[in-house]
């Protein structure tokens, strides 16, 4: 009798195989269409004092038209919220804190992932519930991770911390970095720096404090967070973006059709009908 062979479904590829053309630009280089403005104390929309802006190819976070910070933490968020992806970005630190600032801003920003609607933050409200990717120059690690209105799990633990740090080199305040943030869903998260993983943490859910002057409607403990929308930070120290890109991994796993692609790490079988 001939003994049974079985085969094991192959291992995902590794998004890093996708080629360009899937990667999606979030930002056109030139203007920012696609994204929306959230400014503390501001209603939603409001981009006070060009707080944003596009110079030379790049978003930039500028105070050059303030009279005064007042606590107006800020945030551009895409129009889209996302679940399963890979967020591909540069950053860089540009000019001097803007009076005003808190102290820990000083080099500081980052990108939330898994956020609110931009829609659904209120005017007073400082931080989106969310999770953040959160960008440092100096003596600090950089792509650590921060959690407003949010909890996640690392090493089976429940993390108490605000702020965890990566295990990332330090990085000088004048150079752009290159960074990922691996996002799948409500399963697992991964900080990447030139597509080495820096951090990771499990679940994340709505929780804890930090965030305040949220709707209570919207911050229900306990909640899984696995969709949100993305959004780039502003809490007083000048910064730019550059090369804004998103990798979807939700698509189709079905080897006959078109559309498959084999990095996809969630089934979305009206992918496999789209082209």
């Amino acid at each position: 009798m001939q003994p049974v062979v079985t085969s094991k479904p192959a291992a995902p590829a590794d998004w890093r195989t996708a080629p360009a053309e899937d990667w999606r630009p979030l930002f056109n280089g030139r203007d920012l269409s696609g994204w929306v403005v959230k400014l503390a104390h501001h209603e939603f929309g409001d981009n006070y004092a060009e707080t944003f802006r596009v110079v030379d190819g790049a978003i930039r976070v500028s105070y050059d038209k303030y009279d005064t910070f007042g606590a107006r933490f800020g945030h551009l968020f895409y129009e889209q919220p996302f679940s399963y992806y890979v967020l591909s970005l540069e950053y860089r630190f540009i000019g001097e804190q803007m009076a005003g600032g808190p102290s820990y801003a000083r080099l500081n920003s980052g990108v939330m992932i898994h956020s609110q609607s931009p829609a659904s933050i209120l005017t007073h409200q400082d931080w989106p519930i969310s999770v953040e990717a959160q960008f440092l120059a100096g003596d600090r690690t950089t792509m650590n991770v921060c959690t407003p209105g949010t909890e996640i799990v690392m090493r089976g633990a429940m993390v108490k911390a605000h702020c965890t740090d990566s295990s990332s080199r330090r990085y000088g305040d004048d150079g752009w970095v290159s960074v990922q943030v691996e996002v799948l869903g409500g399963e697992r998260v991964r900080h990447l720096i030139d597509g080495v993983p820096v951090l990771e943490y499990e679940r994340p859910t709505i929780g804890g404090g930090v965030a305040t002057g949220f709707d209570p409607a919207i911050k229900v403990d306990g909640r899984p967070l696995v969709s949100g929308y993305i959004g780039l930070q502003a809490e007083s120290q000048p910064v730019e973006f550059r090369n804004v890109r998103l990798l979807d991994l939700s698509g189709c796993l079905d080897p006959a059709s078109p559309a498959y692609r084999a990095y996809v790490l969630h089934a979305d079988p009206a992918r496999c009908r789209a082209r």
